[in-house]
Parts: structure tokens; sequence; C-alpha cells
């Protein structure tokens, strides 16, 4: 019985710390104060700590030897290789949905695009929903479940350099491109062709936030090294 009661308890501290990981609430490469944080969500330490041992697993903590936590930092690394990833597996899924829908799949997805709001600066839990729940309802139905299951797994990640990105704001034709480009996928799967459906996927993934983040990062890596140099110049003068 004690078992059970901690296994749910850690379920649910996994569940509200998550949520404050993906709406930036702990910041990246923040310490995580265990004991204030369990006490903020009504709970001992022992449940935090299962919940925070399996969002290490998930990526998104960093546990040492000394027991400490802390938020996983954003790197131009990681942004590249979840873009990489996905310019890869986001068009394969969305022309095997096209080639693999059902009735019920495109009732869900046109039902999933009409609920879509444009992600803009801080985005509240209710628009980063609606995103997801459009893409993977795409995903759901290239009915290749390690599909579904692995880009599914890639997206809390994203979601931080999603947030990264809104950070520069977007235009409104950004948003009108983006827009557009829902808009052509759905008609694209309706239409049961995967070659256009791939297409725009494609163009839809390096059109991206997280594209976007990874130029942020990369500049912001640069940026350092850049003064470096000139430092070195400047004392050889």
């Amino acid at each position: 019985m004690t078992e059970a009661r901690l296994a749910t308890k850690a379920e649910t501290a996994y569940d509200l710390v998550r949520a404050k990981l993906l709406r930036g609430e702990l910041l990246p490469g923040a310490v995580i104060q265990q004991a204030a944080l369990a006490r903020e969500l009504g709970i001992s330490t022992t449940p935090l700590r299962e919940a925070l041992r399996r969002l290490m697993s998930d990526g998104l903590v960093e546990l040492d030897a000394h027991r400490d936590a802390r938020v996983t930092r954003l790197t131009a690394e990681e942004a590249r290789d979840l873009v990489e990833i996905r310019r890869s597996l986001d068009p394969l899924a969305a022309g095997l949905a096209a080639e693999r829908r059902t009735r019920q799949d495109l009732d869900l997805i046109r039902a999933t695009a009409d609920e879509l709001l444009p992600l803009r600066t801080d985005p509240g839990p209710a628009e980063l929903s609606t995103h997801r729940r459009f893409h993977v309802a795409i995903y759901t139905a290239s009915h290749n479940s390690l599909l579904v299951q692995t880009l599914d797994g890639l997206w809390d990640k994203a979601d931080r350099y999603r947030r990264l990105a809104l950070e520069d704001g977007r235009s409104e034709e950004d948003l009108d491109r983006t827009h557009a480009e829902h808009l052509a996928l759905v008609d694209a799967i309706a239409a049961g062709d995967s070659g256009t459906a791939a297409a725009v996927m494609l163009a839809h993934v390096d059109a991206s936030l997280g594209a976007r983040a990874v130029a942020r990062l990369t500049s912001a890596a640069a940026q350092p090294v850049a003064r470096s140099l000139r430092g070195l110049r400047g004392a050889r003068r």
C-alpha cells in the first residue's frame, strides 16, 4: 500500500515539475531547491526525487552525485540535433499520414487545426497544447507507432527551444506563413498527396521556432569567441 501511494505521489510530482519546466517557471541552468519545491507541491522530498530521476531520463533535469538538481541548459548543439531529427521524421510522418489516414484521423486533424492558436511571446499552456495536438494528430495518422512515440518524446525538449525563440517576438508575416503551412498540410493529407505533405512539413520545420533557436544560440555562443579574438588583436597592436 505504501509503495502504491509513493508511486502516485511521484507521478503527480513528475507532472507538476514537468509543467513548471515547460512553462519556463524553472529556468534553464537554475538549481532546483528540492526542499522548497517539495513544500510548494505539498509532498515530501522522496517522491520529488523519484520525479527528478524520471525528468533526468527525459533530458530536462541534471542530477549529480551530491544529489543536487539543476534544470538542463539550452544549447545550440541540442537545438540543432532536434531540428536535424525533425527534418527527417516530421516529413516522414506527414507523408505516411497522407497515405494511411482514416476518416477518423482526418476528422481529428481538421478539428485540431481549427483550434490552433498562434504562438506569440510567452505562450500559455493552451497555445502550446493546441500546437502539440495538431502535430500529434498528424503523427498518429501515420499509423507507425514507433515513429509516433519517437516524435512525441522529442516534443517536450523542443518546446523549451520554442519558448526561447519566441522571446524575440514574431512578425505578422511569420504568423501568416505558419498558418498557411498548417492549412497546406491538412489539404495535402486530405488529398492523399504524400509528396506535397512531406515537402510542406519539411519547409515548416526549416522555418520553425526550433530552427530560429539554433540560430540564436549559435550566435550567442560565437559572441564570446569574437570578443576574445578582438581582444587578442588589440593586444598585438
